[in-house]
């Protein structure tokens, strides 16, 4: 058997500053048995020209470039993950501005264990040494602890999608699961994984450096600030609304998720939605429960004030 073949989803959106970059990082693995499928939603920068000047460089089997739809980095990098005409062995998200560590996927490989055909869902994913954006060392992003678990991911994404490696199987939940609007792709995955029943590796082994930029879509509360501004759009009930989102895509597909989630689902949007007696109640009932004492005491405020 031969090494397993990764395939890489690529979401890009006008990120000619780095793409080029990032796409050496790639080209560097000590897993060389990848290929690439990249979606740009760029409007008004170069970014398809870089991908194109790889393709010329690697060839169309390793390089695909896709017109995405202009819907949002969610829904295009769902595009790439629910479309049932790729196929390989594991699948990793990746974003345009990163540099991956040479051995990522040979990390990731090797984790994932050799029963790539098993029928349980299957995510290892982890932590990202912080950068600024000349790849300056700037921190890690936070070590998690607290065991993986679907009351986890009700109310936490637990690690960034360009950490994320999955197994076919994982891939056959998003697909069943479908286009949905939900906040994040990676926050998605992590809830219909652990939901159905599958499994999530977390490495507290740095795999990759994470720019941190004015323009990134998504970035680390590395400072006091960041973290002020997420403890103000919990009061400002954006936490409330990703709920809101997350949990009405986990009822359309009740059907993926275990008899126990199914039922976990529907108390935590009771309660959550109830008075200030039923709100409280949204921990002991069930056990939703962040990775920090921090991130727990925002939930537990979030609650009391209906922001939950």
């Amino acid at each position: 058997m031969g090494a397993p073949l990764v395939c890489i989803l690529m979401g890009t959106y006008n990120g000619e500053r780095f793409l080029a970059e990032q796409l050496q990082s790639l080209e560097a693995q000590t897993h060389g048995h990848w290929r690439v499928i990249l979606s740009d939603d760029s409007a008004s920068d170069a970014t398809f020209e870089i991908a194109r000047q790889f393709q010329l460089k690697w060839g169309i089997e390793r390089l695909e470039i896709r017109r995405g739809a202009r819907q949002g980095f969610v829904q295009n990098f769902l595009s790439l993950a629910c479309d049932p005409a790729t196929h390989a062995d594991l699948y990793a998200f990746a974003d345009q501005d990163d540099v991956w560590m040479k051995d990522k996927l040979a990390r990731a490989v090797a984790r994932m264990g050799s029963d790539l055909t098993s029928r349980v869902p299957k995510v290892y994913c982890g932590r990202s040494q912080l950068v600024d954006a000349e790849l300056r060392p700037i921190g890690l992003s936070p070590r998690f602890t607290r065991a993986p678990s679907f009351r986890n991911a009700l109310v936490q994404s637990l690690a960034g999608g360009n950490t994320m490696v999955f197994n076919q199987s994982a891939k056959n939940l998003l697909e069943a699961a479908g286009m949905q609007q939900v906040a994040s792709h990676d926050w998605w995955l992590y809830q219909i994984i652990t939901g159905a029943g599958g499994t999530v590796d977390y490495d507290p082994q740095p795999m990759l450096l994470y720019r941190q930029h004015p323009d990134a879509m998504i970035g680390e509360n590395i400072t006091l600030g960041l973290r002020v501004r997420r403890m103000l759009h919990v009061a400002g009930g954006r936490l409330s609304s990703w709920n809101s989102m997350n949990l009405a895509a986990l009822k359309r597909v009740a059907h993926l998720l275990t008899p126990e989630h199914r039922d976990l689902v529907i108390t935590f949007d009771a309660l959550r939605r109830g008075n200030l007696y039923q709100r409280v109640q949204v921990f002991s009932r069930c056990g939703v429960y962040r990775q920090t004492w921090q991130g727990t005491l925002y939930l537990r405020l979030a609650a009391v004030f209906g922001k939950i």
